[in-house]
């Protein structure tokens, strides 16, 4: 497959457009705003929010589209990424497209016309990957090694892709007639972070069972009734990437073993000022040398299950890892909400004859809701 520039592909006055917006500014939109305004979803407040994202959204898509045409090492030509350039090229010309909102009939168009917009950017993270994917097979390991304007371009490109399908979201999940108690949206006002927990780990404890035929038990220690503002989709996702990583660590380590393997352990522990969840595991350790490298995209412990030759619009399967890209998307999430994400790695402590976990991965949420901002 030829790398067709913009030029090429799109008509010089829609590119000439996305130029434009993608040098006008951002606005940005705090957690807090998000809940007081989403409180009361009115005709009005819908038709306040609908006008706003008609504006925002085009800027924050075109950023990305200009960015994606321009990447270091040739990645910008790779297949995967000219997929990815043209589902936000592609997304920019609907909402440009899309007329002035004045009503309620048009505000539910635009409402329409977004969700579909979000549908269609859902494989952009394993698009991406693989289009690093394709990049690794063309080039040196000695050049791999620090690419750093790689992994920072991909730290903005998917701390902003978080921000806009948050945007969408909260918007479109405000139409819901009848929302769950104590959600705001997206947005729990109460959420339990044991109960997302439990759910994420039976999620991950699923994945493993179907990748080996059996997983390691996962015990859950916190307090049950303790609950605080968040977006639970987030902690799911983070939770799940870590524990699957754990189960991944311990099945493997095990599995040949005749002696049961332990369980992944989490904790869930409220501060003063953070809300801080501790999964630990006695997989085995990360090597020292490997440990800068485990937040980076070029970077993974497992297999690649990426098919360069599969269908890019088809949707991926969850599989246990290999993406490379579970952890620095992880951290992203944490980080969006003014949060972070932490690996300590003791290798070779978790021998099969020891007692105590080798390691913890933990990150922390701030708890603290007017701080929370939306991000990039």
């Amino acid at each position: 497959m030829a790398a067709k520039k913009l030029s090429e592909t799109f008509s010089k006055s829609l590119i000439d457009e996305v130029q434009k917006w993608g040098l006008m500014k951002q606005n940005g939109v705090s957690l807090r705003y998000m809940m007081e305004f989403g409180s009361k979803p009115t005709e009005k407040n819908l038709l306040i929010s609908s006008q706003f994202l008609h504006k925002e959204l085009p800027i924050r898509i075109a950023r990305r589209a200009i960015e994606l045409e321009s990447l270091p090492y040739g990645l910008s030509s790779k297949p995967a990424v000219l997929q990815v350039r043209d589902w936000y090229v592609d997304s920019f010309r609907d909402l440009r497209a899309f007329p002035e909102i004045k009503d309620t009939t048009d505000e539910l168009a635009f409402t329409q016309m977004i969700k579909m917009i979000k549908v269609r950017h859902n494989n952009v993270v394993p698009t991406m990957a693989l289009g690093v994917q394709q990049l690794k097979k063309d080039l040196s390991p000695k050049i791999m090694q620090p690419v750093d304007e790689i992994h920072q371009f991909l730290d903005r490109f998917y701390m902003s892709r978080i921000g806009i399908r948050m945007l969408i979201g909260q918007h479109v999940a405000l139409h819901d007639p009848n929302p769950a108690p104590d959600c705001v949206g997206y947005i729990h006002t109460k959420m339990s972070p044991m109960e997302v927990a439990r759910n994420a780990s039976e999620d991950a404890r699923c994945i493993c069972m179907r990748e080996y035929g059996s997983a390691p038990n996962i015990d859950i220690y916190g307090d049950p009734n303790f609950t605080f503002p968040y977006v639970p989709t987030h902690l799911h996702l983070m939770v799940f990437e870590l524990v699957k990583n754990s189960l991944r660590a311990v099945q493997e380590r095990f599995m040949d073993s005749d002696k049961i393997a332990p369980p992944v352990r989490i904790i869930v522990a409220d501060g003063l000022e953070d809300v801080t969840i501790k999964i630990s595991d006695e997989g085995g350790g990360i090597p020292r040398s490997g440990l800068p490298k485990i937040f980076t995209y070029l970077y993974s412990t497992a297999k690649n299950p990426l098919d360069e030759y599969s269908d890019m619009g088809s949707s991926d399967g969850v599989t246990m890892a290999g993406y490379g890209y579970g952890l620095p998307i992880s951290r992203l999430y944490a980080r969006y909400f003014g949060g972070d994400l932490q690996i300590i790695s003791m290798e070779g402590y978790g021998e099969l004859s020891s007692v105590g976990p080798f390691s913890f991965c933990s990150y922390e949420l701030n708890s603290s809701v007017p701080s929370w901002l939306e991000g990039l």
